[in-house]
């Protein structure tokens, strides 16, 4: 175990917060919410901000970043602040060569395609992973929460099999057939390709913990076009590395770091998702969060799962939609309130402003539903 420093925001000021307390399995009296991609291309001022600057250059300019990080909180009142960044972020400082191609994705120039490739890349972590590659993340971290007061940021990095796809295929896939093909054909390798990601994003994960991250999110976009049973080989051991580094961190009474972890259409994958380490389970909008919670457990906390659809359907459509979501969530310990995926580009911001604000009115608990005949 490593104990934070005294000063450290989770020992400090976010504690009670309602999105700490939830992480933790904790009902407060507000539910809290946040939104995936809530900083980013449905705000005007972050369009504004970023013109002419390629995307990986601003998550790699500290000021930059940490402004980014910092226009949802003060424009919707959301209960979380999610670091700006993007999962190749990592890469990138490591020195692979990556960029993001507009209207396309993460795009490499050596695609990731046999044994020797892996073996290269993976020596190249081991060897090179040190804290002053993350620099300019440690440096945006620690401002974005000198901004923040009481309300948490969250870490955020990419799984392992999200960017081993990436890097396998060269670039963005519908299907992963080069990835899932070096699955079955070098299973070593590929093993080795992600234990080697799991260790990157864990220390990326580490990095914006120690400078002030109160909760982290692993982030999977791909997982749902595997089975349960490739899943739990070949993914979910190196999805579980970063979960437990991050775990490993600890406030001075004994209260660790909680990590969040998310997947698109992982419906089928939940409970194995879940084994790998991480405390609140992120539940998409491709099912009721009701039966994920069934799926799981009533002991585990969720995350979700308002259906970014909804968003553009009216304001009585958007609010009982939202209403039989946080219902359905009144069965597990806690609910982080949040989109099934992430914010769409072009969402009205005045739309979520008016969500956030809604969603607090909503009773945290089944029993205050109750009292005040809401449910």
């Amino acid at each position: 175990m490593t104990v934070l420093p005294a000063d450290h925001p989770l020992c400090t000021r976010t504690a009670n917060s309602p999105l700490v307390q939830a992480s933790r399995g904790n009902r407060t009296d507000t539910l809290p919410v946040w939104f995936m991609r809530q900083a980013g291309r449905s705000l005007p001022e972050y369009r504004e901000l970023r013109e002419g600057i390629d995307m990986l250059d601003s998550c790699l300019r500290p000021e930059l970043a940490s402004e980014i990080t910092l226009q949802p909180v003060r424009r919707h009142g959301v209960d979380g602040a999610v670091f700006f960044s993007d999962i190749v972020v990592p890469l990138k400082l490591l020195g692979v060569d990556v960029d993001i191609v507009p209207g396309r994705g993460p795009v490499f120039a050596a695609p990731m395609r046999d044994a020797d490739a892996v073996r290269e890349f993976a020596a190249k972590v081991r060897g090179e992973i040190t804290p002053e590659i993350f620099a300019p993340i440690t440096e945006a971290v620690k401002l974005t929460v000198a901004e923040l007061g009481d309300t948490p940021l969250i870490g955020f990095a990419g799984a392992p099999f999200t960017l081993a796809a990436y890097m396998v295929e060269g670039g963005p896939s519908k299907d992963h057939l080069r990835a899932r093909a070096l699955m079955r054909a070098e299973p070593d390798a590929w093993l080795e390709l992600a234990a080697a990601i799991g260790e990157l994003s864990a220390a990326f994960l580490e990095a914006q913990i120690l400078a002030g991250a109160s909760v982290v999110q692993l982030f999977d976009s791909w997982a749902g076009s595997l089975s349960r049973a490739t899943y739990a080989s070949a993914v979910a051991p190196s999805s579980a590395i970063p979960l437990k580094r991050a775990a490993q961190f600890t406030t001075p009474d004994g209260e660790r770091m909680r990590s969040i972890h998310f997947g698109v259409g992982t419906a089928e994958l939940l409970t194995a998702m879940h084994e790998t380490g991480g405390d609140v389970q992120g539940v998409d909008d491709r099912i009721p969060l009701d039966e994920a919670i069934a799926r799981l457990g009533s002991n585990v906390p969720v995350q979700g799962n308002i259906d970014p659809a909804a968003l553009f359907a009216g304001d009585d459509h958007l609010h009982a939609h939202v209403r039989d979501v946080v219902r359905r969530g009144y069965s597990a310990p806690a609910h982080i309130v949040n989109l099934g995926h992430g914010v769409p580009p072009q969402a009205d911001p005045t739309v979520l402003t008016r969500l956030v604000e809604f969603i607090h009115t909503l009773p945290a608990t089944a029993g205050a539903a109750v009292h005040t005949g809401e449910f």
